[in-house]
Parts: C-alpha cells; structure tokens; sequence
C-alpha cells in the first residue's frame, strides 16, 4: 500500500467518531441514518465523516437510490493488516534474539534468572 494512502487510512481512523463507524459496520451494512443515530449531530456532520472513510477507501456506498446501504472495504483492512505485520514479526524476531543473548547471559553466569530478579 503506498504511504500516501496508508496516511489517509491512519487519518481517517484518527477520528474516535470515525473509529465506531467502522467498528459498527464490522457488524454489517447501515444506511446513513443508521449511522447517524447514536451520535449527538447533524446529518450533514454524519456525511464528512463519512466521505473521509469514503476517501480514505475504508467505505463504500453502491451509487443509486436513497437509502443506500454504507459497508467496509475489506481489502483496505487487509492491507493495512499486512503492513502492521511485517513490523510485528520484524519486533518479534528483535526479542527472540534479545531473549537468546540473555540465556546464554544467564548460562554463562550460571544462574537461572538474570541479575536483579532474584527471590
């Protein structure tokens, strides 16, 4: 996914309102005015915040007749995921090895537990 669209993505999930769009629509599709519903503004309020995730790529809404159902894009979160990913098993890799530094601290010690933990 290239930067720029993977910083329109974290922008558009900035947003705590956003965020709970998304989360509900985990749940399945929601007309605008189901969206709305839970929230404390306008429609109009409603629609920017929806145009953000439109354009960030997180939602879609089908063209044609009101009411028109919103509904995530799977594949963006996909993306997103794998991008996250590489940088989890790139730490996870960075800790095994700290780990194993640190038995063979402790081995060529001769303790069991390394400096300062002991009971």
């Amino acid at each position: 996914m290239p930067a720029d669209e993977l910083s329109r993505v974290f922008a558009a999930l900035a947003d705590p309102t956003r965020r709970d769009m998304v989360s509900r629509l985990a749940d399945g599709d929601a007309t605008v005015n189901q969206l709305a519903e839970p929230y404390r503004m306008s429609l109009q309020a409603v629609y920017k915040h929806l145009k953000v995730l439109e354009e960030a790529g997180l939602v879609s809404r089908p063209p044609g007749p009101q009411p028109r159902s919103v509904r995530l894009e799977r594949d963006v979160f996909d993306e997103v995921g794998g991008w996250i990913e590489q940088y989890r098993r790139r730490a996870e890799a960075r800790y095994q090895r700290l780990d194993a530094v640190l038995r063979t601290m402790r081995e060529d010690d001769g303790t069991d537990r390394p400096e300062g933990l002991e009971t």
